[in-house]
């Protein structure tokens, strides 16, 4: 009868590998990947200097942008595990919760991150793999740790999450160049207020892992929101550069515009009634930017 009950209790293989999977895809942030990988493929598309599109490659830039992602994941979330315990939104994270050992880990972040940079320096260039390993030792060992000690992260963390925009234009361009430079600007300037609109909406849960991400110890003021108002106006001012510089046209200049427009009147609501439902407008403003954006970028360019 015991041994009976323990096999009724005792998942499937397939149950097994479906939760595995899962805590694997939580660990590596795959949505969070998925956006860094659309971002840097979106950079090639707008770099190449010719209509056709080498499809292998852009799998290529997929899968090396994807897996330099997932290890500076990884590695964030075996650094703040014991951080992540005391949070609801993260205390069920694959190593807070215990699901999943740190040795597990920190076998998925080496194995992903050296053959992320691999596939990005055999692949494309040199220059490509090194940006990618510049991404990663900047995101999970600079950033990561930087995130108890001053609001300061912020800007910091928004240099590896750029990194993705300077990797596409140099895999397909073989060096940085104005263009990729311009499109790192453009992720720099819209990572600001999309950071400071997550901290507003997660603060007090943010202080209980030991985190002050909004720029100024006093909170949820309006001193604070209206520090996201000089990198809107930001945004907006590097939006104009693709089409000054050649790389797009009047259309994707015509959407930049608007959607400056939208993310910044979001802002300015925010800095007027300090409420979370403003918060959580911007926010949404934020994950919007950046795919109407570069797609009309892209389907300028074609």
């Amino acid at each position: 009868m015991k041994s009976s009950a323990i096999n009724i209790n005792k998942p499937t293989f397939g149950k097994a590998l479906s939760l595995k999977l899962k805590d694997v895809m939580e660990l590596t942030k795959f949505r969070l990947s998925f956006l860094v990988v659309f971002s840097a493929v979106m950079a090639y598309l707008l770099a190449i200097q010719t209509s056709s599109v080498d499809f292998l490659k852009i799998l290529f830039l997929s899968l090396g942008g994807f897996l330099i992602t997932a290890s500076s994941n990884t590695i964030n979330q075996i650094i703040e595990k014991d951080s992540d315990k005391l949070m609801d939104r993260t205390k069920n994270r694959p190593l807070a919760s215990g699901r999943m050992k740190s040795m597990e880990a920190c076998l998925i972040a080496g194995l992903s991150g050296v053959l992320g940079i691999f596939i990005l320096s055999i692949f494309f260039n040199t220059i490509s793999g090194l940006l990618g390993a510049l991404a990663l030792i900047s995101y999970a060992f600079i950033y990561t740790p930087f995130k108890k000690i001053s609001p300061t992260a912020v800007f910091i963390g928004a240099i590896p999450g750029s990194m993705p925009l300077l990797i596409g234009w140099t895999a397909a361009t073989g060096s940085i160049g104005i263009g990729g430079l311009v499109l790192f600007a453009i992720q720099f300037f819209w990572q600001i207020p999309h950071f400071w609109a997550i901290a507003w909406l997660l603060n007090d849960d943010y202080k209980k892992g030991g985190y002050a991400l909004l720029p100024g110890a006093e909170g949820k003021t309006r001193s604070v929101a209206l520090q996201n108002i000089p990198y809107l106006l930001g945004l907006i001012g590097v939006s104009v550069l693709p089409y000054v510089l050649g790389i797009s046209g009047k259309l994707s200049l015509a959407v930049s515009l608007i959607a400056g427009l939208f993310f910044l009147i979001q802002g300015i609501q925010l800095a007027t009634d300090l409420t979370d439902k403003s918060a959580r407008k911007l926010m949404f403003a934020s994950f919007g930017y950046i795919p109407v954006v570069f797609i009309s970028l892209v389907l300028d360019r074609i």
